[in-house]
């Protein structure tokens, strides 16, 4: 299983680096198909927002609402710049590869392997963070559109026409996709965190993976949040220590 295939890459590394592949892009198909017709923190939320919008109809001053949506943007930027600043990290890493190699070549809890394997892993690291920024500047945009959106509002005396009914459920569903948008960056945020396992071991790699996979299914399909969030569950929160 560790056999050496070329430069230092070995079967198990390959082995570990599908296994990262396909649980991260299965778990978003999964997801995003699970949450179309069960009860999901996204389809709960997406009735909040639905009454979000409907309910910015009948306000004549929409302050309120510009300051939610700006406390929006302003998170999914923090993550945007940090995303950059994480690339760039990397970036300098690859200039000073021999050095790095050298401080950790006698740290035992460290998997001694090549230049060029460790390349490949700072390889793998950047482009989850890339992929990251991608979606967290998409977000931002769709954000924006959202906020256009809202801007064509018409005036409360028409927020019961149908036409008014209409772009409130268009603002929401826009809102629904810049939020899955920025999920899929926080889950690469996620999975990132697990590929820097990667440089520890290739099985500590593997078993990162399915670590994160455990506790991003739980806290979107099995959280106390979702429980407390869904209209129809009953659930309550004792509070008593």
């Amino acid at each position: 299983m560790n056999a050496e295939l070329i430069h230092g890459v070995t079967l198990l590394d390959v082995t570990a680096l599908f296994w990262f592949l396909i649980a991260w892009s299965g778990y978003t198909y999964y997801a995003d198909t699970y949450s179309k017709d069960r009860t999901t923190l996204m389809t709960v939320m997406y009735q909040y927002r639905l009454e979000w919008m409907r309910a910015s109809l009948y306000r004549e001053v929409r302050v309120g609402d510009a300051a939610l949506l700006a406390t929006l943007v302003r998170s999914i930027s923090l993550f945007a710049s940090t995303a950059i600043f994480i690339i760039g990290g990397i970036v300098a890493i690859f200039g000073g590869l021999e050095q790095v190699q050298h401080l950790t070549k006698d740290l035992t809890y460290v998997v001694k392997t090549t230049k060029v394997m460790w390349e490949v892993k700072l390889l793998v690291l950047g482009l989850v963070f890339v992929y990251a920024f991608f979606k967290f500047a998409w977000a931002l945009r769709q954000f924006n559109y959202m906020i256009i959106v809202m801007g064509a509002f018409p005036t409360p005396e028409h927020a019961e026409s149908p036409q008014a009914q209409k772009i409130a459920e268009r603002a929401a569903k826009v809102n629904a996709l810049a939020v899955q948008t920025f999920n899929r960056g926080m889950r690469a945020y996620y999975f990132g965190l697990a590929a820097l396992s990667w440089f520890l071991h290739p099985w500590i790699f593997v078993l990162s993976t399915l670590f994160v996979v455990m506790v991003i299914y739980r806290r979107e399909f099995k959280s106390k949040t979702l429980k407390t969030l869904d209209p129809n569950s009953n659930y309550t929160i004792d509070f008593k220590s």
